[in-house]
Order: structure tokens, then C-alpha cells, then sequence
């Protein structure tokens, strides 16, 4: 049975340590660290948290129309089957090392450093701003996330977008196993590193996009001042407009509209192990000294 805990006010450091079955309502915790560190089937309703650490080491906490302030920073660690639902997130460095995360009409103002290395994420209707999101975690689904920050998702493994908008520099380095589906990407260096990256209806913006990747699969992509793309890739690419520059790839096959510029140097790649299809013929600017060209 839940014990109610309605219209408090928690000063000091862990007022509510180790509390078990706490329904928590209208209630404020600050000027003390970590006040629900060690808590198990907690409830928070309508609360506030404006201190550092609140939920450490915790499990099975579900929080509803809650504000986390600037100062609870680095919020929520090594914490399993948490659910945040229609909450303000002001604080950075939230989600470390986390088990079982659902979170569903949440902002995220100051998003740097969160969701690290969190296994088994749920993100719906969410909206951050802050470098080095998600970093390193596993096992995501994604849908409708507007992300304005760098260096996003690095790391990640076995995750799978949908309808989201992605302002984010060098998104998806390292990864591996990620799926994104009617997306807008736009920022340089995409997915370099990456294993198995498969992008479906996006529209993508970036400067030397999608190189060094092993498993670069596109269909019905859509690519806006996309140049030097692809170089050192494998490509399985299906593009539905021109590609303003292509460089180098490993092997595969390139279908688009058509390549403004198309750079093969012969002392890099072997270009027999890629096939270029074009509706109209792409210009080589081939800058092989042997090429002949």
C-alpha cells in the first residue's frame, strides 16, 4: 500500500533515503543532496526537484508533470524502470547508466550529457537541446524528437528513429545497428564510424555525410547541400534527388538523380567496386594522377 506524501517542503541532505511505496504530491525538495537515493515504487505528481541527485539507485519511479530545476543535475543514475510523462527538465547530465527509461512529452532545455550509456530507452514527443545526447546507449526507440545539439548519439547501439528533426554535428559517430526512418538530419560529418546505418525517407544537409561507414544503406532519401559524401563507405544507396558531391566510396552502389561532382582517386579506392547510376551522367572530377583523364 503507498503511503501519501502531499504538500511538503524537503530541506537537507536525503530527507527520503531508501523510502519504499511513497505516493508524492505538490511537494518541493531542495538545498540538499540526493533526496530519494536508494527510493523503490516511488509516485511523483505535480512536484518539484531544485537540488542536485535526487534519484540515484532507485527503481520503479514513475514522475507525471514534474519540474526538475537547473540544479538537479546529473538527476537520475543507475536507476531502472523510470517514467517521466510531461515534464520539464531543466537540469543537465541527467540519465546515466539507467535501465528501463520511457520518456514522453518531456523538455529538455539543457540537454548536455544526458541519456549516457542507458540501456533499453523509450523516447516519444521529446525535445532537447544539449551536446553529447544519448551518448554510448542501447536498445532505443525513438519517434518525434527535436534534438539541437552536437556530437549526439555516439556510441549508440540497436536504436531506431521515426518523424524525428536532428540539428546535431557529427550525429551517430561509432554507432552501430540504427535505423532512422521520415527524418530531418542536418549537420556535418554524419554517421562517420558508424556499422549498419540505414537511413529511410530522411532529408539529410551535411558536409562530408555518412563517410567511414561499414553498411551505409539509404532509400528514398531526399539530400540538400549534401557534399563529399561517402567516402570510404560501402554504400546501398537509393537517393531520390541529385548529390551535389560524392568522394571515394569503398564499393556498393549509388543510385541518384544525378552527382555534381563525382572525385575517384585511384590510389585510394578501387573504383570497380562501386556502380554509379545516374538518370543524367555525372561529371568526373577525377583526381587520379594515373587515371589517364
Amino acid at each position: 500500500m503507498q503511503q501519501l506524501i502531499r504538500r511538503q517542503f524537503y530541506t537537507g541532505e536525503r530527507p527520503l533515503f531508501k523510502g519504499e511505496n511513497l505516493k508524492i504530491s505538490d511537494t518541493i525538495f531542495t538545498d540538499g543532496e540526493s533526496p530519494l537515493k536508494e527510493s523503490r515504487n516511488i509516485e511523483l505528481i505535480n512536484s518539484m526537484f531544485k537540488w542536485k541527485y535526487p534519484l540515484w539507485y532507485s527503481k520503479h519511479i514513475t514522475a507525471r508533470d514534474c519540474v526538475f530545476f537547473e540544479m538537479a543535475r546529473a538527476g537520475i543514475w543507475y536507476t531502472d524502470d523510470v517514467s517521466l510523462e510531461k515534464c520539464a527538465y531543466e537540469a543537465p547530465k541527467g540519465f546515466r547508466r539507467c535501465h528501463g527509461v520511457k520518456i514522453k512529452d518531456v523538455s529538455f532545455p539543457s540537454a548536455s550529457e544526458t541519456l549516457w550509456s542507458c540501456d533499453g530507452v523509450v523516447l516519444e514527443n521529446v525535445e532537447a537541446k544539449g551536446d553529447y545526447f544519448a551518448m554510448n546507449s542501447e536498445n532505443m526507440e525513438v519517434s518525434n524528437l527535436t534534438l539541437y545539439g552536437n556530437y549526439s548519439f555516439d556510441g549508440v547501439k540497436n536504436v531506431t528513429v521515426r518523424n524525428s528533426r536532428l540539428l546535431s554535428k557529427d550525429a551517430f559517430w561509432n554507432s552501430e545497428n540504427v535505423t532512422v526512418y521520415d527524418s530531418f538530419i542536418s549537420g556535418e560529418y554524419l554517421g562517420w564510424n558508424a556499422k549498419n546505418l540505414t537511413l529511410i525517407n530522411c532529408t539529410i544537409e551535411s558536409l562530408q555525410g555518412m563517410c567511414y561507414i561499414d553498411n551505409l544503406v539509404m532509400r528514398g532519401c531526399n539530400l540538400i547541400n549534401t557534399t563529399l559524401a561517402f567516402e570510404y563507405s560501402t554504400v546501398d544507396a537509393e537517393i531520390d534527388s541529385p548529390i551535389d558531391s560524392v568522394i571515394n566510396p569503398s564499393g556498393g552502389t549509388i543510385r541518384a538523380e544525378s552527382i555534381g561532382e563525382l572525385i575517384i582517386e585511384k590510389d585510394k579506392i578501387d573504383p570497380s567496386k562501386t556502380k554509379i547510376i545516374c538518370k543524367e551522367t555525372p561529371e568526373c572530377k577525377c583526381k587520379c594522377k594515373c587515371c589517364g583523364e
